[in-house]
């Protein structure tokens, strides 16, 4: 008959692909588990209050036309409904088709028991796939995965949660009109049952059985699956387990399949009293918490209240008296195992000899131990009980009392357990490896002895005393060529005449009195040994190894291995040699049972866990590196005995902690390789991670109130803490073998630029998520912090704080000084240093992140700007017709207006109520022009200081790129770089980090033409000319600090604001100033008034600062050749590698 599983049987191979997809659905499940968005839950109010419109559950489905014009009614509901969609479409269609695939795999199922009723497989029935070892395996497998899927689903994600994911689903995807859409069947199999994870909560009535229930299965299929699981060993455990009282740990396996499985017919738990005592006995009689998969505990005493049958037959088993005897026999057992193991592990006890003589003894040994383990682990298991419910807290208090539980030797015993597994694992492989050789050597050198011994009576060679015998010469050689004939292949034949063999050399040594010989005596000594050898080596079989291996199973303890975390850790705080320990323990979490495909997802749990386990000493290295840069930077100053052996013992600690780590070689676990070196530098990446984050976090919060402000003296502060964790790493890494500063260079980029990305999130309609960011990992996480304020971050912190400082409202910039003066006192606030003083605390990252943030901030400030613009000053009729009277006055703007200073003045009386919010606007963006200007400048001066020859390579390509590109212009058969060309969009990353770019030639957004814009703009300048004033030493500055207009932050303002627009709106904006200084210009000469009128001053220093900034020819006079010089920046700015549009 062909094999069941074989790729040409069909029906082999269709339920076969059907478990495979079970068990990577379950871990898809567990993966999604960790990243259910938060807001799905709506536990707080804020949640509720923003989201509650949009986000529904089944409810939805009864009148969806209501809820969708209670969005349509709401323009800022629609907006806010598209933002959610963008955010967390990708995430639900994620969530959807595990979903599915749980629906698809009870439908494929379905189908495929119809199939076998059908005859579809030929010679293939259910009752003969039940008969087969292999199918009886897989159908059990079948139900009891698909059983677990939906208690994983109700565990894991709570009824509301799903159905909420359900219906935003439905309303953002398209799925919805698809005709081959199964939604609707998904959400009835998947609506709330009203069941909670939460301790204390109530269960359901009829909870789970209605739940199983929901997706009808043959009730035929499920009898037949229970009596299987009921009356077989299907995964013949037993065997492994010899000893009656191991029986319900080898069928533990079963027994979780069983439970899972009795909910599909609940009717056997509630009333078959007969068959529940016969389940009971065999699978439950001294036990009763369960893993029902990898770790997910269930305590049948909860879990069978409901059902009379099934809690009738538990009872006998919860019987104190049982209880106690239970709890006792594994208190004596760990007691007298814990001595037995650490006698098995002296060193060189376990030698080749012993375990061969011993195999049966040692497997015995190892059984009871991990027996025990499994018991005590998952009987005083935390997650098992409910504090809540008086029965089991009594139930657990026995079990602790009885049984004398101290998890530390329990955890103690696991640690030598699982060495000792380890070692007598490593021993098997390597004599199954060597064993045909072994026994060939052992052979050889038995048929050489024999042949020795004929050589010897044949009285051609001299021995001592040895008279010539013909007879035992003949016989020796006989002997000989009967060892000589022993064949490998067949073993049992080969291990019967080898016993044979050694009897008849002790006989001959007895019946011809041979033991006067010594000589003689010790060759036929020496062959019985090796033929005993060979009949040792023979009996090396690969079924020891998978007793080991079934034995051995860890994977109960998924979870529960979780609650011994901080007792690994505090043993290897107190000796950090144990770390060598921790491999063994590692490969056996890894180790996972028979029914159980290995799924990536798992490993990385595994991984995790091993992580956790030895963070402790990396949070020590990290204590000690503190220390360590403290006592050094002593040193330097003063030779202090004392504090040089301080150091050299921290030094020393960590070094033996490496030598622990490094000495734990390359381990699978599972499927991922576990490099201890790569596991050490992950450990250090954490701790340095954990701890700089902490520290800029803490580091970088500011008083706003606080006078003068905190920013010098924290950013101080910072920088020597920097310092101390960079001059740390440097001292170390030689010690814990590391390259030390390319890990500092990494991780606080990484640190800094996902602050940078969180901040920046705020002005991002989708929003960048953890589990998207290129920064956030896993392994080596970011730490996210609560925000203090209305900054996400320290570097939204810093940012706001350097706003606040240098605020037009309350500061004068000097541009030729770099420095910020308060416009009250008159005293300096800050200057150009601050950028060099954030270099050194955050280095090029910092001061490269803070530069995007400002783009961020003035993106938003412009969009904002130009909303108001449109919304309000646009639409007010009183003051476009004041737009509409100044336009048709100026006409020509080449010519002279009449009676100008009245002109000028009327409008500018008349929108003088519009210009407050203008102003703000303008010199915010202009301000931070400035800051970017200056940051800027501090990187390209740190860069051409730090980096010559990088600053001089970029530059020289940045302007060969670029006259290329206008090259390409004149001629367009010349070649530019294509659209999928990314060399612009890259080099633009490394000319930003090193100061190569003009934050002024920027295009921030994309605009649309808006009438009357040069208009407003110049009647914006003119209105603010009044409150400047000009000095020869200073420039332009404010008349009255009531009045506050600082003059940089506004050219630079309207300069960005005017460069988003295309550049006639910039022409016709200096043709109206230009006419304005002629026109009042006229009027002065002609009403002969000798000074220059201060406006005119302002409007040509505007001018003048104006090209000065933009490098325009000083022709702003000629149109014609401000358009052409206009059009050509135009392009340039376009095209540009020092252009970002946001």
């Amino acid at each position: 008959m062909v094999d069941f599983l074989a790729e040409n049987n069909l029906c082999g191979q269709a339920i076969l692909r059907i478990v495979s997809r079970g068990n990577a659905n379950i871990a898809e499940l567990l993966r999604l588990s960790e990243f259910i968005p938060a807001v799905f839950r709506l536990k707080d109010k804020s949640d509720q209050q923003k989201y509650g419109d949009i986000i529904c559950d089944f409810s939805y489905f009864k009148g969806p036309e209501y809820y969708e014009s209670k969005l349509e009614a709401k323009p800022e509901l629609q907006d806010l409904d598209e933002e959610f969609r963008e955010n967390n479409i990708e995430i639900l269609t994620r969530f959807y088709l595990a979903f599915e695939s749980v629906h698809k795999y009870v439908v494929d199922l379905i189908r495929y028991l119809d199939d076998l009723n059908e005859g579809v497989y030929i010679q293939q029935t259910l009752e003969t796939v039940l008969l087969n070892e292999d199918g009886k395996q897989l159908l059990c497998e079948a139900l009891y995965l698909y059983g677990v899927m939906l208690l994983v689903i109700d565990q894991k994600m709570e009824g509301e949660v799903r159905e909420r994911m359900l219906v935003s689903y439905y309303r953002y995807s398209a799925a919805r009109s698809s005709a081959d859409s199964n939604l609707d069947d998904i959400c009835k199999l998947l609506r709330s049952t009203g069941y909670s994870s939460h301790p204390g909560a109530k269960r359901p009535p009829n909870y789970p059985e209605s739940y199983f229930q929901r997706v009808p299965i043959s009730p035929t299929f499920i009898s037949m699956v229970i009596g299987r699981l009921r009356s077989d060993d299907i995964y013949n455990q037993v065997s492994a387990y010899p000893l009656p009282e191991h029986r319900s740990t080898a069928l533990a396996t079963q027994a979780a399949m069983l439970c899972v499985c009795l909910y599909f017919t609940p009717s056997i738990l509630h009333t078959q009293q007969a068959k529940m005592r016969e389940i009971v006995d065999k699978y439950f009689p001294d036990n009763w918490v369960i893993s029902i998969y990898m770790g997910i505990t269930v305590n049948l005493v909860e879990a069978w209240e409901p059902y009379k049958a099934a809690k009738t037959a538990l009872n006998y088993t919860l019987e104190t008296a049982n209880i106690r005897e239970q709890a006792g026999r594994y208190a004596a057992s760990v007691e007298s195992l814990r001595s037995q193991v650490q006698q098995l592990l002296k060193e060189g006890f376990l030698r080749e000899e012993i375990v061969l003589d011993n195999i049966p003894k040692l497997l015995n040994c190892l059984r009871d131990c991990n027996v025990a383990i499994r018991w005590l682990m998952l009987h005083t298991a935390e997650s098992a009980y409910d504090p809540n419910n008086k029965r089991l807290r009594q139930i657990k208090d026995q079990v602790i009392n009885d049984s004398k539980y101290n998890p530390k030797i329990l955890f103690q015993l696991l640690l030598d357990t699982a060495q000792f597994e380890f070692i007598l694992k490593e021993m098997f492989k390597q004599m199954l490896a060597e064993k045909q050789l072994k026994w060939e050597s052992y052979k050889k050198e038995g048929s050489e002895r024999m042949m020795e011994l004929a050589e010897v009576f044949s009285g051609v060679k001299p021995l001592t005393r040895v008279e010539k015998n013909e007879n035992l010469q003949a016989w020796f050689r006989e002997i000989s060529k009967q060892i000589e004939s022993l064949n490998y292949e067949d073993s049992t034949a080969a291990g019967r005449k080898t016993v044979q063999l050694i009897q008849a050399l002790v006989e001959v040594q007895e019946f011809h009195q041979l033991e006067s010989n010594l000589q003689v005596c010790q060759f036929l000594a020496d062959t019985r040994k090796f033929l005993h050898q060979m009949i040792r080596t023979i009996n090396i079989k690969e079924e020891v190894l998978i007793t080991m291996q079934i034995v051995g199973d860890l994977s109960y303890a998924w979870q529960i291995i979780d609650s011994f975390t901080s007792i690994m850790q505090e043993s290897i705080r107190a000796n950090p040699t144990m770390v060598t320990k921790l491999r063994a323990t590692f490969l056996k979490v890894s180790q996972t049972g028979l029914f159980i495909y290995v799924t990536l997802d798992h490993n990385f749990l595994k991984l995790r866990f091993i992580q956790l386990s030895i963070d402790v000493w990396f949070v020590r290295i990290g204590q000690y590196l503190k220390i360590i840069y403290i006592y050094t930077s002593v040193l330097k100053k003063y030779f202090i005995i004392n504090v040089v052996y301080f150091v050299a013992k921290l030094t020393h600690a960590i070094s033996v902690f490496t030598e622990g780590i490094l000495m734990m070689k390359t381990t699978l676990v599972g499927i991922i390789k576990v490099d201890p070196k790569q596991l050490l530098e992950d450990g250090i990446r954490k701790e340095l991670v954990k701890r700089v984050a902490y520290a800029l976090h803490k580091g970088l919060i500011f008083n706003p109130k606080a006078k003068p402000s905190e920013l010098m003296p924290k950013l101080k502060e910072m920088a020597a803490t920097m310092d101390g964790f960079y001059r740390s790493f440097e001292y170390i890494q030689d010690y814990v073998s590391i390259y030390g500063l390319k890990i500092w260079q990494e991780e606080v980029s990484r640190i800094i630029n996902y602050n940078v990305e969180q901040e920046c999130n705020s002005f991002l309609r989708t929003k960048i998520q953890d589990w998207q960011s290129v920064y956030q990992s896993t392994h080596i996480p970011i730490p996210k912090y609560p925000s203090v304020d209305e900054s996400a971050t320290f570097i939204g912190r810093l940012c706001r704080e350097i706003l606040r400082i240098t605020d037009p409202k309350t500061t004068c910039y000097f541009d030729q000084l770099n420095t910020w003066y308060d416009m009250r006192t008159h005293q300096e606030v800050t200057n150009n240093r601050l950028f060099s003083e954030i270099q050194d605390t955050l280095g090029t990252f910092g001061l490269n992140g803070l530069d995007r943030l400002l783009c961020f901030m003035i993106v938003k400030e412009l969009q904002n700007f130009l909303t108001v613009l449109q919304k309000n000053i646009l639409k007010d009729k009183a003051v476009v017709d004041v737009f509409k009277a100044l336009l048709s006055a100026v006409n020509p703007v080449k010519g002279i207006v009449a009676n100008a200073s009245k002109v000028y003045a009327n409008a500018a009386a008349k929108t003088q109520k519009i210009w407050p919010a203008y102003l703000e606007a303008i010199m915010k963006v202009g301000q931070m022009q400035i800051l970017r200007q200056q940051i800027a400048n501090e990187l390209n001066y740190s860069c051409k200081f730090d980096s010559k020859h990088l600053a001089a390579a970029l530059d020289n390509l940045n302007k060969s790129l670029l006259s290329d590109i206008e090259a390409h212009y004149q001629d367009p058969s010349l070649p530019y770089p294509k659209e999928d060309n990314t060399l612009l969009y890259e080099i633009t990353a490394y000319l930003e980090a090193a100061g190569i770019h003009n934050p002024l030639n920027k295009i921030y957004i994309t605009t649309k033409r808006l009438p009357y814009f040069p208009i407003v703009n110049f009647l914006f300048l003119i209105a603010q000319l009044p409150k400047l004033q000009y000095n020869k030493s200073q420039g332009m500055t404010c008349r009255k600090a009531t009045d506050p207009v600082d003059w940089a932050p506004l050219v630079l303002g309207l300069l960005t604001l005017l460069k988003q627009f295309h550049s006639r709106y910039t022409e016709h904006f200096l043709a109206l100033i230009g006419q304005f200084i002629r026109s009042i210009m006229e009027q002065c000469t002609s009403q002969k008034i000798p000074d220059m009128p201060s406006d005119v001053v302002g409007a040509l220093m505007f001018l003048e600062d104006y090209v000065r900034y933009t490098k325009l020819p000083r022709k702003v006079g000629n149109i014609e050749d401000d358009h052409r010089t206009d059009t050509l920046k135009q392009k340039r700015s376009s095209t540009t590698l020092c252009t970002t549009k946001h």
